[in-house]
């Protein structure tokens, strides 16, 4: 292809001097002199000085082109037939040729005139005007062709003059014609692949599976009309190539002259040229083939991934919906038959699913370029797929837990029933006797006996074994239960009282046993013994210690004891207090380190080079703290609960790290949602064998903060009116403190359009959004008058220094849930301003006003505990300022 891109054109071809080739006035006939020179011939041509000096320069310019390099590197013989002419033809020829021939010249034959005198005159002429002519090479005068035989061979020479050469003027213009034409052509169809392949080279793949199945359309038809191209340009050469050949192959003795033999070999050349350039594009258009097919499987893998991935989202969203565990048996069954169908509905989508992912795998085999991509598609199907089947099981197995709970509920409840059932059934006038008494007794036992088989379990058993289902609604049930046991236990030990002193004879009279459990007394029964799995169950399920009113005439139920329930809260705090450090580990060293790794370079996106500290904030500094500090100090209160409280307000100054954490989360979101899906974060969450991405894992520090406070708050549960409550309640409003501030803080790096420093405003008290009118006393009567009546939603901000009004927006990120932003209007200097607790009568409203009442607000919130807070911390802080003034 290069060669014949980079050929070098030549000025003249056979079809731009037709005319003057058809003239015949000068002629390359095809012979060779002894040497190999080529041979032109000026046959007589009567009117060959009225040539344009135009004409003349041009064909033979074109005359002396044709042969090859080598051939004309000799010199050309030239041979000037002017036998029927004059002297004065001779040296008008002669001197055109001396001033115009533009190739290296050997000899010169001139055929002088034949008629005496003209001879005669040429014999003097050539003596006298040899030097005029500038020839560097001999002329010799010929009187004859036979004398010409004597320097060149009769087989070079055309029958005109005197030889056997065969040569026809009009076929070779015709041959000249078209082998010119066919070198056009190839280079034409050579300049048609390379502008197709470059087109090819530089076309973008489509990103669906139209467009792309458009483009390989396309290119296809484009590639098949070039083929024909080619085959039309291949049938055109070999055409010539036979033309060129016909007479040796009409003839066995016919033989092709050198310049034939030159077009021959030039037109094979050509169809060799033109065999390597379609070899060339053949093979690149089988690569540029195999990349747009491979394109379109990507592509047409790319759509079904979306909609099987759109599939299995919301199936996992239905399946994430299923968190009822069943308040009754019949519920819980229905539960696992509706688990059973959604089961079935996921079969198909999970069969694509990994029928999908496997297709993925075939065309990584079979070396996709697109691996990169397609990989990280296969994991995440098989991994929905796994996450579905395996939170199937775990339904399963809750469903399953909370049947079994149920049904031993109920068969509690049952032996309730049977019990004051029998009770009920025993006459009080037969067991007045003592043989009546002692069979009633009787009976009592062997119903008393059954207790074990259907009562509740042992407590931590039943802990151990229902604790993942145990809602406020099941507790609530079972307490309900509890207390039903508790009361037919009481009714049997009174009846089982009753009737031993009737089977002793006594003779006090006997107090009967009302038949149902709802009429029995009030009062508190005689101290028993009761069955162990009643009195556990009760203390487990949180119920009120003994003596206590209990609601609906139930009896109380006893306290879980306290030290068992702080040693469980310790212990569970303990237990995640370590995953969490683990986690917190896991995630700097297989993330954070991992980006400092010069193998994984590559792999991480330009957008994250050089912003660790932003995607994972002060994340080192939380892992430090705990890791180093605060687990070693709540490890040290397994055996002291009640040292808990003093760890938590001890390290009360530590736990603000946590608000630096999450003012940073917005901004390390955004560059997760700009870089999450690349590879790099993909084989660092392989290697670390993570089943949730990091965004998952960057959210446990919010959420490890707020855990405090659950646990706080149900150790204080199981202290309260004991030793160690002020603490507790000290470290529970430390830590709601520190969310409080963590969330004020969010909300306050949202506020734009202020001009200042929020950080010289003093501590940031309260914030929340209100409803607030305006007056101006300056302001135009009609925006007082429309101020008084339409509110404008107003977010405040509260520090000790000013108040700010801003006005909250929210805007989608990306596709992503909405964020908030507050948009500064105004403040108000806390040193200038005055407060009214009530407004018209309106318990949510309350007045600020500015600058001795030349500024009002009215504002009003959407509770009055929300009004008295805010009114209290405004109260303190002018409180603050007053006592300072003095």
């Amino acid at each position: 292809t290069d060669e014949i891109m980079q050929q070098e054109i030549r000025p003249l071809v056979a079809v731009d001097i037709i005319e003057q080739l058809h003239r015949q006035f000068a002629i390359l006939s095809g012979g060779r002199g002894k040497d190999g020179a080529p041979i032109i011939t000026f046959p007589e041509f009567a009117g060959f000085s009225e040539i344009p000096d135009d004409d003349f320069l041009n064909v033979v310019t074109y005359l002396t082109s044709i042969p090859s390099l080598e051939a004309a590197s000799i010199g050309f013989i030239i041979i000037i037939d002017r036998r029927r002419d004059k002297w004065s033809a001779v040296k008008a020829s002669l001197t055109r040729i001396a001033g115009a021939f533009p190739g290296n010249l050997q000899l010169v034959f001139v055929l002088r005139p034949s008629r005496f005198i003209q001879r005669a005159i040429a014999d003097i002429g050539i003596k006298l005007y040899r030097d005029d002519f500038k020839m560097k090479v001999p002329i010799i005068m010929l009187n004859s062709v036979s004398d010409l035989h004597g320097y060149i061979d009769k087989s070079q020479l055309t029958r005109e003059l005197g030889g056997t050469l065969e040569y026809g003027h009009s076929q070779w213009i015709h041959h000249r014609t078209a082998i010119e034409n066919f070198a056009m052509t190839v280079k034409t169809t050579a300049q048609m692949l390379q502008a197709f392949g470059t087109d090819l080279a530089e076309t973008e793949l489509p990103n669906d599976v139209q467009c792309t199945e458009e483009l390989l359309s396309s290119h296809t038809d484009h590639h098949s009309k070039l083929k024909d191209e080619l085959k039309l340009a291949v049938k055109q050469g070999a055409t010539l190539l036979t033309c060129i050949r016909e007479p040796v192959t009409r003839s066995a003795n016919s033989k092709l002259s050198p310049d034939e033999l030159e077009n021959v070999a030039t037109v094979e050349r050509l169809l060799a040229q033109l065999d390597e350039t379609e070899k060339a594009f053949d093979q690149f258009w089988t690569k540029h083939h195999l990349k747009l097919e491979q394109c379109l499987q990507l592509r047409h893998f790319e759509h079904d991934f979306r909609e099987v991935k759109l599939t299995l989202d919301n199936l996992m969203e239905t399946q994430a919906g299923f968190t009822d565990v069943g308040d009754s048996v019949t519920r819980v069954e229905n539960l696992l038959k509706e688990q059973k169908h959604l089961e079935e509905k996921g079969q198909e989508p999970l069969e694509k699913a990994q029928s999908l992912a496997l297709h993925g795998e075939q065309l990584i085999q079979n070396n996709h370029y697109a691996v990169d991509s397609i990989r990280p598609k296969c994991v995440e199907l098989r991994r929905i797929c796994d996450d579905f089947t395996n939170e199937t099981k775990k339904k399963y197995d809750i469903l399953g837990k909370s049947l079994e709970l149920h049904k031993q509920l109920d068969k509690a409840s049952q032996w309730c029933e049977a019990g004051i059932y029998l009770l009920a059934s025993q006459a009080v006038d037969k067991c007045q006797s003592q043989e009546g008494a002692e069979t009633a007794l009787v009976e009592i036992e062997k119903f008393l006996v059954t207790a074990k088989e259907h009562q509740l379990s042992n407590p931590k058993e039943f802990y151990n074994q229902f604790d993942m289902i145990l809602t406020p609604e099941i507790k609530a049930n079972a307490q309900r239960i509890v207390q039903k046991l508790e009361d037919v236990q009481e009714m049997f030990d009174k009846r089982q009282v009753s009737l031993k002193k009737l089977a002793a004879k006594q003779t006090r009279p006997v107090q009967p046993v009302a038949p149902h459990p709802e009429s029995s007394p009030k009062r508190a029964s005689p101290k028993i013994t009761r069955p162990a799995a009643v009195e556990n169950l009760g203390q487990f399920c949180g119920a009120p210690g003994k003596g206590s009113p209990a609601q609906n005439g139930n009896h109380a139920l006893v306290y879980l004891r306290i030290a068992d329930c702080n040693a469980h809260i310790i212990n569970e705090l303990i237990e995640t207090e370590r995953v969490y450090v683990e986690e917190l580990q896991s995630i700097i060293e297989g993330y954070a380190s991992e980006m400092d790794n010069p193998n994984l370079l590559h792999l991480i996106p330009s957008a994250l080079q050089n912003k660790k500290e932003i995607l994972f904030g002060n994340l080192p500094e939380i892992y430090y703290f705990h890791n180093r500090i605060f687990l070693k100090e709540i490890e040290n209160c397994i055996e002291n609960p009640e040292l808990l409280a003093r760890c938590f307000l001890k390290r009360k100054e530590d736990l603000q790290i946590y608000e630096k954490y999450c003012q940073n989360k917005p901004r390390s979101e955004a560059l997760w949602r700009q870089c999450g899906d690349s590879i790099f974060f993909q084989e660092c969450q392989r290697k670390l064998d993570h089943k949730l991405s990091l965004d998952a894992y960057l959210l446990k520090p919010v959420q490890r903060i707020t855990k405090y406070q659950l646990l706080l708050k149900e150790m204080l549960k199981c202290s309260k009116n004991s030793e160690g409550t002020a603490e507790l309640e000290e470290a529970l409003a430390t830590v709601l403190d520190i969310i409080k501030s963590v969330n004020d803080s969010m909300h306050q790096i949202a506020i734009t359009g202020y001009e200042g420093d929020v950080s010289e405003l003093g501590k940031l008290l309260m914030q929340g959004s209100f409803n607030v009118w305006t007056d101006h006393k300056k302001g135009h009567n009609k925006v007082k008058d429309l101020a008084r009546f339409k509110p404008m939603q107003r977010h405040l901000f509260l520090y000790t220094k000013m108040l700010l009004f801003c006005k909250k927006r929210e805007e989608n990120t990306d596709g992503h849930e909405k964020t908030a932003s507050y948009s500064f209007k105004n403040s108000l200097k806390m040193s200038t301003v005055g407060i009214t607790e009530n407004v018209k009568g309106d318990n949510k409203k309350f007045e600020i006003w500015y600058n001795g009442r030349e500024e009002v607000y009215i504002i009003q919130a959407s509770s009055v505990e929300l009004k008295n807070t805010w009114i209290s911390e405004i109260r303190k802080v002018l409180t603050g300022q007053l006592e300072a003034c003095r």
